[in-house]
Formats: structure tokens, C-alpha cells, sequence
């Protein structure tokens, strides 16, 4: 605003006027004594200066782009055209003649040019590293704000997972005891059951840092991008400690190794390699723990989840009729169920549903009452809910 207040101003556009009458004035003060100056020197064509050469009586030359400015014995000045031979420098030194090379305008704007495509070009190199490799790929989490009591079901998981949050606040404790925190934890169960929020909630119960990570996190277009990220990640969870590491997807970076010898092969066996390494640098008493989500544990590295490494194997199953009430109970929170959609009927409607199908039907079951101009949905709405979904 303070710049267009000041072009508007009088004295502002006067100093504006004054400046550009300098640098005209400058400009055209240095063309008038360049041009003045070469026209002082005599031109003469090659073949003279050639000559000239060749009998001793050029003392010294300079090159400037398609011209040679050159003095003879006489301290006389003189130009002529450069033949552009790459023998010709050469010529001149072997004839003893002083030379020098002057940049003209278009050398001087190929150099420009060029640090400015090298510049661009190692902005974008970085910008690249840093975006795939950067400090920032995985963020901490230090309030999850989720808990147990936000989970419905999975008791006998809560109550086993209480020891290690124990273990987790004071590894040095349990070590005296001879007692050391399971390095990583395998849940395994179908999309939608869980897997991500129980993985929460043990970090919010805890008060711990929490790094979420999936398997595409790993994934680049460029080779050996993927075990550099496995190293940054345990990197940063051991600097955070306590910590829990969370990789979902599992089954997209730990698939079982194949030396097939095709790139994408050879990174994948990469990358479980670095899982590898990783796991077996853990010290007993470094407070962080790697819970690994996945939908098919067959499909997993059988170096990468034997006992050691992932010392528990948890299946997370789908919701019984109990939990099933309590999801209905609350996934119809600020929804208007018809007096026939009790959670009891519903949950048993809900069989082998798992949480996140649940939460979807009875959305849509809602939404299609409403699109009829309904504030009530029904049974019917939630079979044809179903249906769709």
C-alpha cells in the first residue's frame, strides 16, 4: 500500500524520473565513450593481422567475441575479425604474441543463463529430497486423543495391552526384573475393524508420542528412497522415546522378498531389509514399539514377523453381538431411528459387519430417509442401505 501511495505522490514520481534520467544518462555516457574509442582503432582485414603475425610485429591481442583488438610494434591499436579456428589460439602463442579473451555480451549471458538452468535445477533436486526424505515425511503425533473407552469391544486386547503400557512408561524398571517391552505387535484382521483407532488409543492411554505410517509413505520413483524413509522414521521414533511406530498396510512394504531381479523387486527386498535391520537394533530399554497393521499376514516376509521382531500376534476380529449393540448405540447418535430399529435388532442385522460398514449403513440408511423427506429411517432404509453398500 506504501509503495502505490508513493508512486501516486508528486515527489514520488519525480525521484522515479530523476533516477531513470541517471541511468539514461550513464548508459548512453558509456555507449558515446565506447563507440569514440573504437573508432580510434584502425580496421583492417585478417589476412593483414595474419601477416603481421607470421613477421613479429603484433605485440600482444585480445579476443572479444568475433573480433581481435591487437597492438603492433609500433603501439599502434588495430581490430580485425576472429576466424573462430581452434587452432588459432595456438598460432598466437607459438608467435609469442600476449593474449587475452574478453567475454562479450553473449557469452556473458550463456554463463548467466546457465547458473540459472544449474540453480533451477538443483532448487528442484533439493525441493525433491526434501520432499520425500525430508524431516517432515513422518509427523509425531503427541496427543492421539483417542483412548480405550473410545473403542467399542476388544477387552480381552485392552487388558492385555495395559501391561505394556506399563513397560512402555518405565522399560529400565522392567529390565532389573529381567522383563523387556515386545519389540512390535501384528494385528491382523479384515478393513474397518479397528486396527488404526486401538493403535491410538494405546498411545492416548499411555501418554506417549504416537508416528503414524502406511506402506505407501515408503513408495517413491526413485530407487533406495524407500530403506533411507525406514531409517528416518526409527530414527526419529528412538529420539522420541517412548514412542509407538504405527505402519498400516503392512502387507504393502513387507511381502514376502523375491530376487526376481526387476526393480520394483529389488526395492521391496530393500526396504524389508531395512525393516530387518531396524527391529534387530532395538534395545531392550529404548521405550518404542512397532505395531504393524495388516489384512494378510501370509502375504508377509517370514524373516520380518518371527518371534523377536513381532513378538505378539493379535487377530482383530469382527464386532460380537454385544459390541455390535454398542456401535449401533452410538453411530445413531444424532440420527432419528425409527422405533423397529432398536440397536438389539439392528446388531443382529449387523452380523460379520465390521465397524466401519456399520457406521457407513446406517449413514446411508439416514440419508436415504431424508432424501424421501423423512426424519425417521427405517429397517427398510437400512436393508437398502445395506444393499448399496
Amino acid at each position: 500500500m506504501n509503495k502505490v501511495n508513493s508512486l501516486k505522490n508528486p515527489r514520488g514520481k519525480r525521484l522515479v524520473v530523476i533516477i531513470f534520467a541517471i541511468v539514461a544518462v550513464l548508459a548512453g555516457g558509456g555507449y558515446y565513450f565506447y563507440s569514440s574509442s573504437q573508432s580510434k582503432i584502425q580496421k583492417v582485414p585478417y589476412s593483414e593481422f595474419y601477416s603481421a603475425v607470421e613477421n613479429d610485429l603484433v605485440v600482444s591481442a585480445k579476443i572479444k567475441g568475433d573480433k581481435i583488438e591487437y597492438v603492433d610494434t609500433s603501439n599502434v591499436h588495430y581490430i580485425t575479425q576472429n576466424p573462430q579456428s581452434p587452432y588459432f589460439m595456438e598460432f598466437l602463442l607459438r608467435c609469442d604474441v600476449d593474449v587475452t579473451v574478453e567475454k562479450d555480451f553473449s557469452d556473458i549471458i550463456s554463463i548467466i543463463l546457465d547458473v540459472i538452468f544449474y540453480g533451477f535445477f538443483i532448487t528442484v533436486i533439493v525441493f525433491v529430497f526434501r520432499k520425500f526424505i525430508g524431516p517432515n515425511s513422518f509427523k509425531v503425533m503427541h496427543k492421539t486423543g483417542v483412548k480405550f473407552d473410545d473403542i467399542v469391544g476388544m477387552d480381552n486386547l485392552k487388558r492385555d495391552m495395559k501391561q505394556i503400557m506399563e513397560i512402555m512408561k518405565a522399560p529400565a524398571e522392567y529390565a532389573k526384573r529381567g522383563i523387556r517391552m515386545p519389540k512390535g505387535i501384528l494385528l491382523e484382521g479384515e478393513p474397518g475393524n479397528g486396527k488404526t483407532l486401538f493403535a491410538k488409543a494405546l498411545a492416548g492411554e499411555a501418554k506417549i508420542n504416537f508416528i503414524p505410517a502406511k506402506a505407501t509413505d515408503f513408495e517413491s520413483m526413485f530407487m533406495a528412497i524407500g530403506p533411507m524413509k525406514v531409517k528416518l522414521l526409527f530414527k526419529k521414533a528412538r529420539r522420541r522415546a517412548p514412542c509407538i511406530v504405527f505402519i498400516d498396510e503392512f502387507d504393502g512394504i513387507g511381502t514376502v522378498r523375491n530376487y526376481s531381479g526387476s526393480a520394483i523387486e529389488t526395492e521391496n527386498t530393500r526396504i524389508v531389509t531395512a525393516l530387518l535391520n531396524e527391529l534387530d537394533g532395538f534395545e531392550p530399554t529404548n521405550g518404542v514399539l512397532v505395531i504393524a497393521a495388516t489384512n494378510s499376514i501370509k502375504a508377509l516376509d517370514p524373516a520380518l514377523i518371527r518371534p523377536g521382531r513381532f513378538d505378539a500376534r493379535i487377530s482383530v476380529p469382527y464386532p460380537d453381538e454385544n459390541a455390535r449393540i454398542k456401535l449401533v448405540e452410538m453411530y445413531t447418535r444424532g440420527k432419528s431411528p425409527a422405533d423397529e430399529c432398536t440397536p438389539a435388532e439392528l446388531a443382529k442385522m449387523f452380523s460379520g459387519f465390521s465397524c466401519a460398514k456399520i457406521e457407513s449403513v446406517l449413514n446411508r440408511a439416514a440419508l436415504i430417509a431424508s432424501q424421501e423427506g423423512r426424519m425417521e429411517f427405517t429397517i427398510s432404509d437400512v436393508k437398502a442401505a445395506e444393499k448399496e453398500s
